[in-house]
């Protein structure tokens, strides 16, 4: 009896697993019936002037940089002794001519003190005059054989200690009187009161800075150029200068070049003369510098537009036997005023590249130029192949 239900069981077994294979073809045979068939690749048209040759082009290497102009010839007036500010005759932006005598302070403690240091001088040359007398009587008395020499020699040395008296008098009267004169206010240079840092009636003291005149018939400009660059540039170059607020150019020339790059940088100081005959620019003003150097060899060249970068790497896409494929190039030189860049490696020169940015492009999908019905050196896509316009995923530029 157990046997029979051993038997019976295991053919139950048997029966299900062959009911469930039938019912899994039966449905795997009806999915297959209702799948469509299968589309062919759709193929991507790209208007003509969407694919490029590159094309060899000369380059000139553009150097640039920029900076705040400068007025090298500044001048800073300052007290020269200690007293009250009675006058100041100018203002900011003022004019101002070398020797104009812009202000007055009160000297009367310097006055006293030079009027003591001349009665110095007249009480050391009275003493003087005295020894002077003395000691050519005492000779007499010498050559009389009055006196001994010793009180010859006595009478001669306080003579000469009586006219180093005179001298360190005068010199003492001297520097009192320099510092007089020096104390007069008189714009050093000719050019534009720049800032005026006191008041009529403030004390001041001696040092102390009253203003500026800065002379803005020549400017300067100071940048940083790489050290890529720098070795390109050399003393004398002329280049043009924009000024912020001018559309016009100005010529400048390179001046000075620093020896040693800026701390925390690559970059090496460059300063450029910038004339301003006319006043037109101020000091501060922010400003750039561009210098075109000539191209020696034509370059092969594509547009800006058609260089992409993914991870870091620079790519193009070409139309290669009807087919994209992304290319690895590595680029030099940048115009954005011709909107190409260099390629040097990677792209040959008879390759077609898309001249545009598209998105979600996929290399080896199927591609050709539109009206030509094939890609760009080799026969189209299989026949029947849908076509779609490239412009409809055309990316926005960068």
């Amino acid at each position: 009896m157990r046997k029979q239900w051993v038997i019976g069981g295991s053919a139950a077994v048997i029966v299900a697993a062959l009911a469930l294979a039938i019912v899994s073809r039966v449905l795997h045979d009806k999915s297959n019936a209702d799948r469509p068939d299968k589309k062919p690749e759709v193929t991507l048209e790209f208007a003509p002037n969407e694919v490029v040759k590159p094309q060899l082009v000369a380059m000139p290497e553009r150097v640039e940089f920029s900076g705040s102009l400068m007025a090298p010839r500044t001048a800073i007036v300052r007290a020269k002794a200690a007293g009250t500010l009675l006058a100041l005759n100018v203002a900011e932006g003022s004019r101002v001519k070398a020797g104009q005598v812009l202000g007055r302070i009160d000297l009367a403690d310097l006055q006293s003190r030079a009027a003591e240091r001349a009665a110095g001088v007249d009480s050391a040359k009275a003493r003087m005059s005295e020894a002077e007398r003395a000691h050519a009587s005492n000779a007499d008395l010498a050559n009389q054989k009055f006196i001994s020499p010793n009180a010859l020699e006595t009478s001669r040395a306080t003579l000469e200690a009586a006219r180093a008296q005179v001298k360190s008098a005068q010199a003492q009267a001297a520097t009192v009187n320099v510092g007089l004169r020096d104390a007069a206010l008189t714009a050093p240079i000719s050019g534009v009161v720049g800032r005026r840092s006191v008041l009529p009636g403030e004390k001041v003291s001696a040092e102390q800075e009253l203003l500026s005149v800065v002379d803005l018939s020549e400017l300067e400009l100071a940048g940083v150029v790489g050290t890529h660059q720098v070795s390109l540039l050399k003393p004398g170059q002329a280049l043009s200068v924009q000024v912020e607020g001018s559309a016009a150019l100005v010529a400048g020339v390179i001046d000075r070049i620093a020896p040693t790059a800026e701390a925390g940088t690559r970059g090496i100081r460059v300063v450029v003369r910038v004339p301003n005959p006319q006043e037109l620019f101020r000091a501060g003003q922010y400003a750039s510098a561009v210098l075109l150097l000539a191209d020696a060899a034509p370059r092969l060249t594509v547009p800006l537009a058609a260089v992409g970068q993914a991870s870091g790497q620079d790519f193009v896409w070409t139309l290669e036997k009807g087919a994209l494929v992304r290319r690895l190039v590595i680029t030099g030189r940048r115009d954005a005023a011709a909107n190409r860049v260099e390629v040097t490696q990677g792209l040959q020169a008879d390759q077609p590249v898309l001249g545009a940015r598209f998105d979600n492009l996929k290399e080896g999908a199927p591609a050709r130029i539109a009206g030509t019905g094939a890609g760009a050196g080799a026969g189209a896509s299989g026949p029947g192949a849908p076509a779609v316009q490239a412009s409809a995923v055309r990316a926005s530029a960068s």
